[in-house]
């Protein structure tokens, strides 16, 4: 299928192969970027950072100007959802998110209405982006998916083994089932807000995916992650969604085939010849190259970017890595990855 938005990245997700793949990095707007350490330091905590749409706005475009990527996503966080909701979130320095001990019960009674009003600051910061990108760079717009976000609120932060959360998504499965709805409505209706502030792409972000038996998988991950798409496709949105299941392993077949996403976003722990051979050759994929080999540099990031090029050529694909950029990349290893894909 040919697209007639000449920008490489909506090309590659209506279905185009191209002999240069688009590329961008998630997390590319970081720690690892000197400039963007600058503005950081203005900002009093990291949610007000997100919620300030100059600031972020200005974070989303460094590493456009500084790399020309095919695509900008906006700064943000996937933990505005809860915080739009009224569970209080903050962050720790060196340690991440924090977020107010609220029972079960308490997060499934969290409503879903005027969330997304409440975050209109990030759809500024989309209109701020949109007026600064060159003509030939997309703009992605991105929330959590529900089971990832529900981790958070119900563990109170990170979680190694999300624990309480399998926990409660088999004991109480009716109150979970409800959290999941409710953060499923407020994440359709934030990223038709998105769409409608300028976003060419919305990704939904599944960072918890892994280690999730297929009945489970079946109802906290792909079950809300269709209700979102048809609640944004409701809408009237059209826009491309990107669906990024990390850690799924034989799962992302099923979320492939089930979500109603348009392209798939696939994480550097999953076995590519098993990943090509297995996945939609119909549908774009986006992904794989492991953060730490950006890190290594040299010979190693080289032949890995080879392995993935020779693989996925043939078939709709956008260069990216299977998880965020860390913040001790240095940032002329993220030009030698772009000269070494670009020839």
């Amino acid at each position: 299928m040919l697209s007639m938005d000449t920008r490489p990245l909506l090309k590659v997700l209506a279905g185009e192969t191209l002999k240069t793949p688009p590329v961008w990095l998630m997390r590319q707007a970081g720690r690892y970027l000197p400039e963007y350490r600058a503005v950081r330091a203005t900002q009093p905590d990291f949610i007000a950072f997100c919620l300030n749409p100059q600031a972020a706005a200005e974070v989303t475009l460094q590493p456009i100007r500084r790399y020309g990527f095919d695509a900008s996503i906006v700064f943000a966080d996937i933990l505005l959802i809860p915080h739009a909701m009224g569970q209080k979130v903050w962050f720790e320095k060196g340690e991440g998110p924090r977020l107010a001990p609220m029972s079960i019960g308490a997060l499934a009674g969290l409503s879903p209405e005027g969330a997304a009003g409440r975050l209109s600051a990030v759809c500024e910061t989309l209109r701020l982006v949109r007026a600064g990108l060159p003509e030939s760079c997309a703009l992605i717009g991105f929330a959590g998916a529900p089971w990832t976000v529900a981790t958070y609120m119900i563990e109170g932060g990170g979680s190694k083994d999300r624990w309480k959360a399998r926990t409660a998504a088999w004991s109480e499965p009716q109150t979970t089932d409800r959290l999941l709805a409710n953060l499923a409505d407020a994440t359709a209706d934030y990223l038709v807000a998105q769409a409608k502030a300028g976003a060419d792409v919305l990704k939904i972000f599944e960072s918890w995916a892994e280690g999730l038996p297929a009945p489970l998988f079946d109802r906290v991950v792909i079950a809300p992650t269709r209700r979102i798409v048809n609640r944004v496709r409701a809408a009237g949105i059209t826009a491309p969604i990107i669906g990024f299941p990390k850690g799924a392993g034989p799962h992302y077949v099923r979320y492939a085939a089930e979500t109603g996403i348009d392209a798939i976003a696939t994480d550097h722990g999953l076995d590519t010849g098993w990943a090509v051979n297995n996945l939609p050759r119909s549908m774009p994929v986006q992904g794989q190259l492991d953060p730490a080999v950006l890190k290594a540099g040299g010979a190693a990031l080289k032949s890995e970017v080879s392995r993935l090029l020779d693989a996925w050529g043939g078939r709709p694909y956008v260069f990216n890595l299977g998880h965020g950029i860390n913040p001790d990349v240095p940032p002329e290893h993220v030009t030698e990855l772009l000269a070494h894909i670009r020839g």
